[in-house]
């Protein structure tokens, strides 16, 4: 039985599985359903979890080392807002990109992990290193 770090099994499968350069998103509540990609949706209530409780997890141990989102997600969240997804990905080089090109990377994804984040364009796509 595993005491400590992640413990849901789809997430620790599908973790397993990425690879060197590989990605994996992690959405909001409002991210489209992809059919080609596999989804681990805890999706609970609205900010249950958040993208930024799912990022800390997953970089306990994740190797990281690009990340993209949306640029619209500086123009609709406030200083504190863009400064916390700044402080979790620390480290790790940020990309930032229109939103229609950010969703033509996801098709290439390993796997998608849905959260209730209400967070506006709070979506971000890990590469790993």
């Amino acid at each position: 039985m595993l005491k400590n770090g992640i413990l849901n099994p789809q997430i620790n499968s599908l973790l397993s599985r990425v690879r060197h350069t590989n990605t994996l998103v992690i959405a909001d509540r409002g991210f489209p359903f992809w059919p080609m990609i596999e989804t681990v949706d805890i999706s609970l209530i609205d900010d249950v979890p958040t993208v930024l409780q799912v990022l800390a997890a997953v970089r306990q141990n994740f190797q990281a080392g690009q990340a993209w989102m949306a640029g619209e997600f500086l123009k609709h969240n406030h200083g504190k807002v863009r400064g916390a997804f700044a402080a979790a990905l620390r480290g790790i080089e940020l990309n930032y990109e229109p939103h229609v090109e950010f969703k033509k990377r996801v098709p290439h994804a390993i796997g998608l992990i849905r959260t209730g984040d209400s967070t506006q364009y709070a979506n971000l796509i890990l590469e790993s290193a």
